[in-house]
Parts: structure tokens; C-alpha cells; sequence
């Protein structure tokens, strides 16, 4: 049992206020500040604290609270990200300049501290640690401009600090597990799939470029490799089944019905379920190409879909509604967070989207659109009793609010390097997340006859191990028996989720090769002979459509 407590933040030192006119820097007074229409409050209510803005006019863009209080001297510190991982996650000593999203870990002097937000704040918050204290930033932005709230009292965030000790005999499970306890009380109510999630994805090998006949038969290549396994595997169709598809391009609706390749998209899910899968679906709700939309449903910024709309919300609903009523019970729906502000997660450096544009509602704040269309999601597809996959999704805004989340950018099936980089990183340091927030899938094994098997072997196992969501994208043909032989025995793992192995060594290595659950240890080896591939660092934050 760890020695853990929680603890509050007490009262700020200094806040700053930037409106889109003014920018004050003030003393804190107690539990509150206030300057021209402007009020900001921390209240304490059984044990936790909150933190509340309320302006009559004034068009406030974003809070900036600074608690002065040193932190130890020699400490590792790990934060964590806008949306998914680039593989960029690790345990680093201190540097003020490292901006760390929604909450961070401070390990030293055999403790480590947690300091975050709950989950589902109304602002776009991030941390930042220096020697003298800590400064936690509010984005209260609508979009790229203040908001407008018209004299409501706007609760920004729930504040949440921790410290546990730590046993420096095993400092890493250790670590791993206070971590997991924070994450826990940062989200009181996450929903979560009612068996384990695992089965194929085709993008991996298809990038796209696929056909009803292609599913169905990738459908009884699963089958084959999952055969006696009691869970039923999902079969996810991926980009390729929309009437619009472009194999150069990345578009949208309108999700009214499949193209040419994929005819009917109810019988195409009836197949699959009288076969023995599970049919899920990818599809990308914000882009839509529908020309009867009218202008004042998109945005300024990319003419995507504006959620803060009602009628652009209800029209999302309808889409989600008409997918499940197909008979799709995996709803993996991808590119919001780049829909909505037009930056993808590593280029929020560190605010998320441009200025000088806002979304229809002005009197909300950025992540309260956010929150408004994971919910919009969640609700339309709850009568079908279907899951939620976000795909480049906000894992702290949409915990609650989707079952599983795709916590690192894409992996491969071309490179190695990219999947070592993109999905060992994001597993490792996000799987505290995991059954906390929701269930995390650090993303596909890409097996097309392009990466070496005893990779992929290795890369497949981890997930399984690890208990985590398991999706392969196996193109038929390319294993041998024996390999497949081995695949058969990790997908039976991957049904039932009994394991849930830990990096033993996170706070050491940004690629941790050893994983323990209890008394079992595996050790991984990531590296290729040869030494890291050059190719798979080129197109290296983002690379959804694969390098020729």
C-alpha cells in the first residue's frame, strides 16, 4: 500500500490577466483577485480547490497563476501533452522552457509529486516548473480570440496535487504506480469497454487503398489467427470506405453511404457480424465536403464543421447516429483536434491554435467546444451501446467521454523506427492513463512484409502484455506458420488482457525495454542491427499518408 496524500495548492502569489485590450499582472490577495469587470477565485470544497472567472464585457484570452514555492534542486520531471504523444515523452531534469499540459510529475528526495487539473477543465491548461515555484497557465480563448462570458461565473479548472513516497529499491514500478494513483484522481469517472478491445485494422498495409472484398478477406485471415479465442476480435475499417475518398488527399463527408469499392456499408456490417467479428469504423466527423452545409456552420479557420453550432452539432449527431444504426459497434473518429484549431499537437508550442479568429459561440471557451462535441459523440452513439476510439483527440478533455484513446501519433508499417519512436514511447508513458482515463491504444502493429518480424513480434507482445488494446494491420500472405503461429498465441493473450506489464525502467530511457508484472520480467530489444533506420525519422511528427 503506497504512503500517499493528497494536498492543496493554497493561495496564488501573482496572476496575470491578458484581455484582448489589456494585460495586468497583480499580487494575489487571498482567494481571489479581481481588476475592472474581472473576478478570478480559488475555492476550497472538500479538499480540492477550483478555480473560477467571471467578466462582465471584457473579452479575457487567458489566466496565468504563480505559486512561488521552490522545488528540490536535483529532480526528474514528467509532463504530459496537448493531444497525442510524438514521441517526445521522457523523464528529464528541470527546464523551465518545457511547456507540460494538463498536469506533471516531479520525482526527488525519494517522493513524487503530482500537479494537475481534473479532467474536463474549461480552459486549455499547461504547466511550467522552475528552483522558485510553479506557474500554471489558463487558455480561456474562444478559438484564437477572448471570450465573451456576459457575466457567467466560468468554472476553468478542478486543481489536483499529490505526494507520494517512493521506495527507491523499485523506484520505477514505483513511480509508475503513484503515477497511476494520481491519473485515478484526476478522473473519478471514466467509461470503459465491457470486455478487452483488440482485432485488425487494414491502414497499416492498405494506406487507403482497399475494397469490401479486401475487409471481408482480411476479416477470415482474423478469424484464422484468432480462432478459439472466446472475445471476439473487432474488424475497424479504416479511411477508404467514404463516398469523397482520395488516395492523395485526406477528405471528408458527407458519411451518408460508402464509394464505388464499398456499395452498401449496412451490408458490408452485417457480413462481418454474421462471420464472428465485431464491425468498427473510422471516420472523420469534422470534415465534411456535403455542399448543402450552410457557411455559417464552418469555420473561419479551415471551413471544417463548427460543433459550437447547434445545428452543425445536431448534423454531427445525425452522422454518428446513422453509422451505428449501420451496425458499427467501434466508432474511431479521427482529426478533430487539427480540425478544430488547425495544429497538430507538437506545433502547439504552447497554444493551440492561431489568434484572431473565434468559433460561432463566442461566449465559450475553446476547450468547452471541445467537450461539448466529444459529448455530442458520445451521446448519439450510446443508444447502440457502440465505443468511442479518439483518434488525434484530446485525452484529457474527452476522458469520461470516450471509451478508448489513440495516445500517440501513427506508427508504420513501412518503417520500424517510426513505430519504435511513435508507439514504445506513448505506450510506456501514457499507460498510467490506462483504465483511469479510458483505454489507451498506443496504435497498431503494421505488419506488410516491410519491418522485420522478430520487430513487429516484439512490438505485438508488449501490447499484449501490457493489457492494453491490441490492433494488428496484417496483410494476408506475408507471415510463415511459424510466424503465425506466434501471432495466434499474442492475439489469445490480447483477448482476455490478463497481463499488465509495466516499464520497469521509464525513468531512465525514452524507450524502456524492460517490463515487469509482479514476479514476471520481459526484456525487449527495439533496435535494429544496424542501428536506427534514417527513414523513419524523415516526415517525422506526422505521417499519415506513407512516404513513397
Amino acid at each position: 500500500m503506497m504512503n500517499k496524500k493528497r494536498l492543496t495548492f493554497g493561495e496564488f502569489d501573482f496572476v496575470t490577466i491578458k484581455t484582448e485590450t489589456e494585460n495586468y499582472i497583480l499580487q494575489g490577495k487571498g482567494s481571489y483577485t479581481s481588476v475592472s469587470d474581472i473576478l478570478v477565485e480559488i475555492q476550497e470544497e472538500n479538499g480540492h480547490e477550483d478555480l473560477f472567472l467571471t467578466a462582465d464585457d471584457s473579452a479575457v484570452e487567458w489566466i496565468k497563476l504563480r505559486w512561488n514555492r521552490p522545488l528540490p534542486q536535483k529532480v526528474k520531471i514528467l509532463g504530459d501533452a496537448w493531444e497525442q504523444g510524438y514521441g517526445d515523452f521522457e523523464w528529464r531534469g528541470m527546464c523551465v522552457g518545457r511547456f507540460m499540459p494538463w498536469y506533471f510529475f516531479v520525482s526527488a528526495e525519494d517522493k513524487l509529486w503530482g500537479y494537475g487539473v481534473k479532467v474536463r477543465p474549461s480552459a486549455m491548461c499547461y504547466w511550467q516548473a522552475d528552483p522558485d515555484g510553479i506557474t500554471l497557465m489558463l487558455d480561456v480563448r474562444c478559438g484564437g480570440k477572448g471570450v465573451l462570458l456576459h457575466g457567467r461565473k466560468l468554472k476553468m479548472a478542478e486543481l489536483v496535487r499529490m505526494e507520494t513516497e517512493i521506495n527507491k529499491e523499485n523506484e520505477g514500478c514505483d513511480t509508475f504506480h503513484a503515477a497511476q494513483e494520481f491519473c485515478r484522481m484526476m478522473c473519478t469517472d471514466p467509461i470503459l469497454p465491457t470486455s478487452p478491445v483488440y482485432g485488425s485494422n487494414n491502414w497499416y498495409y492498405a494506406y487507403g487503398s482497399s475494397s469490401e472484398e479486401e475487409i471481408l478477406s482480411d476479416t477470415d485471415y482474423l478469424l484464422e489467427l484468432t480462432q478459439g479465442a472466446e472475445n471476439p476480435p473487432y474488424m475497424v475499417i479504416d479511411d477508404c470506405w467514404q463516398e469523397h475518398h482520395r488516395l492523395d488527399d485526406y477528405n471528408g463527408g458527407p458519411w451518408r453511404c460508402g464509394n464505388s469499392k464499398f456499395p452498401d456499408m449496412k451490408g458490408l456490417a452485417d457480413k462481418l457480424t454474421a462471420k464472428g467479428v465485431r464491425p468498427g469504423i473510422w471516420v472523420r466527423l469534422l470534415q465534411n465536403e456535403d455542399e448543402t452545409i450552410p457557411d455559417i456552420w464552418r469555420l473561419p479557420l479551415n471551413q471544417c464543421l463548427d460543433p459550437s453550432h447547434p445545428e452543425a452539432l445536431d448534423y454531427i449527431k445525425q452522422d454518428v447516429k446513422r453509422i451505428c444504426a449501420w451496425g458499427y459497434t467501434l466508432i474511431k473518429h479521427d482529426f478533430s483536434t487539427y480540425d478544430l484549431f488547425g495544429r497538430w499537437g507538437f506545433e502547439m508550442n504552447p497554444l493551440v491554435t492561431e489568434s484572431g479568429w473565434h468559433f460561432y459561440n463566442r461566449s465559450m471557451t475553446s476547450a468547452e467546444v471541445v467537450k461539448l462535441f466529444y459529448q455530442a459523440v458520445y451521446d448519439a452513439a450510446k443508444p447502440y451501446n457502440a465505443l468511442i476510439l479518439g483518434c488525434n483527440t484530446i485525452g484529457h478533455l474527452g476522458a469520461g467521454r470516450m471509451h478508448i484513446s489513440r495516445t500517440g501519433d501513427d506508427t508504420s508499417g513501412l518503417t520500424w523506427e517510426r513505430t519504435r519512436r511513435m508507439g514504445i514511447n506513448t505506450l510506456a508513458f501514457r499507460l498510467p492513463q490506462h483504465k483511469c482515463f479510458f483505454d489507451v491504444d498506443a496504435d497498431c502493429v503494421g505488419i506488410a512484409g516491410n519491418i522485420p518480424w522478430k520487430l513487429n513480434r516484439q512490438w505485438a507482445d508488449v501490447l499484449a502484455e501490457s493489457g492494453t488494446p491490441l490492433f494488428i494491420s496484417a496483410k494476408p500472405g506475408i507471415l510463415n506458420q511459424k510466424e503465425k503461429d506466434e501471432l495466434r498465441v499474442i492475439l489469445q493473450k490480447a483477448s482476455a488482457q490478463n497481463k499488465h506489464k509495466i516499464p520497469a525502467d521509464w525513468m531512465d530511457t525514452d524507450c524502456p525495454r524492460i517490463w515487469i508484472d509482479g514476479e514476471e520480467t520481459s526484456e525487449y530489444h527495439w533496435f535494429e542491427d544496424a542501428g536506427p533506420d534514417l527513414k523513419g525519422n524523415e516526415n517525422l511528427y506526422h505521417a499519415y499518408i506513407p512516404l513513397s
